[in-house]
Parts: structure tokens; sequence; C-alpha cells
């Protein structure tokens, strides 16, 4: 199984505050993969109005989940261009029907989960703090203000957005796990998952890093030294 020239299909599973964004970046950095979000995918198909991009908005509007098929068939035209490359998929498969309609065509080497505490998440996703008249952010574990939810400059409160309170964290975290519990496991018992626990990316990025070299040639030897 050593880094020969065959290409590596791969997906990277994590909730959101996990470091998924980090990670991915670093692996492109590191690996010859191609990251193919299916966020970015998403936006971008409906910045240009193409057919699945119209059909993907309507069920966005009506603040409806997108369903398996449509995002399958996003998912698959993408890949189809990207065949000669390995890549590693973000985003998608999201649910077992999905999965299912991936290893149709394609055969799935490795999924990377990033099994982060909901606890250690949930304290970086709630941390932020804003002034809404100046936009000034603060983060009560990197930049607090001096005095505790009081703006440093006016002194006027600090408020939370809407996706930074704990409820809404909480049920972002539930809803992941819920919809994602059931992918995890189809994984595992084909014998591709491989978990990837701590509580910081740069805990668990050389882990990553060394389970993919077994896999690929690193394309940035000289700055490998480098997190």
């Amino acid at each position: 199984m050593g880094a020969t020239g065959r290409v590596l299909r791969a997906v990277i599973m994590g909730p959101p505050g996990s470091g998924k964004g980090t990670v991915s970046s670093r692996i492109i950095k590191h690996f010859a993969l191609k990251h193919l979000s299916s966020g970015d995918l998403l936006r971008d198909n409906m910045n240009k109005g193409t057919e699945i991009g119209v059909l993907a908005k309507t069920f966005i509007d009506q603040g409806k989940l997108i369903p398996d098929d449509v995002m399958t068939r996003l998912a698959l035209h993408e890949l189809k261009n990207l065949a000669q490359y390995s890549w590693l998929l973000d985003g998608f498969p999201r649910t077992v029907p999905q999965a299912e309609a991936l290893d149709k065509v394609y055969q799935i080497d490795t999924v990377i989960d990033l099994n982060v505490p909901f606890d250690v998440i949930k304290q970086r996703l709630t941390s932020r703090w804003i002034h809404p008249s100046s936009g000034r952010v603060y983060n009560t574990e990197f930049n607090p203000p001096r005095k505790i939810g009081i703006d440093d400059i006016t002194g006027e409160p600090l408020i939370q957005r809407e996706d930074d309170k704990p409820e809404t964290v909480s049920k972002r975290l539930k809803a992941y796990e819920a919809q994602t519990k059931l992918v995890l496991e189809y994984y595992r018992k084909k014998g591709v998952l491989e978990t990837f626990s701590g509580t910081e990316t740069n805990m668990i990025w050389p882990h990553v890093y060394a389970f993919l070299q077994t896999k690929l040639p690193d394309i940035s030897q000289k700055e490998a030294m480098t997190p």
C-alpha cells in the first residue's frame, strides 16, 4: 500500500468547529489531492445559475435540506472532471444513501474522521462576542474584553451572533451527530474509517499527516518540517 502512483479517493468528516477546514487545507498543501467541498460546490452552482444550482436553491429558500439525489448528482458531476486526480471530499457524503451512491461509482480508500470532544468545540464556537456598532470582535479565549460583556472602547454591551449562542451550537452539533453517525458506521464496516482524536488541530494534524504519508508522496517535502 506504499506511496505509489495510484490515485487516492478520500473523504474527510468532522463536526463544525472540529478544525476540518484547517486540516483540509494542510492536506492539500502537502499532498497532490483536489479538495472538493460540497458547500463551495453548491455556492458555485447557485451563483452560476446551473440547472442543479437552481434546483438546490429552491430547497434552501424553503429552509429544507437538499435531497440526497440532488447532492449526489452535484458531487458526481464534479468528480467526473477529476477522474485522473486523487481527491478529498468534504461535506459529502452526509447520509448513507449518498455514501451508497458514491460507492457505485468510486471505491473510497479512506475516510478521515476528526473526533474532537463536543464540549471543546462548544467552548471554541461560543467564545465569540461582537460590538454591533463598530463590528469589533472579541474572543473570550484569545482576545477577551477587559471587562466581560463590555466593549473596551465605548463601554457598550457586547452581543453574540445567533450562530455563536450555546443553544444554536448545541443544536448544530446534535444535528451533525444524528446525520453522520450512520455514515461513519457504514464506512467503519467497510474497514476504511480512520479516526483521529484530539482537542486541537495541532495535536491531530501530525497523525493525519503521518497516515497520509503511507498513501501518497508529500509534494512539499522541503516545508514538511514546519507545521
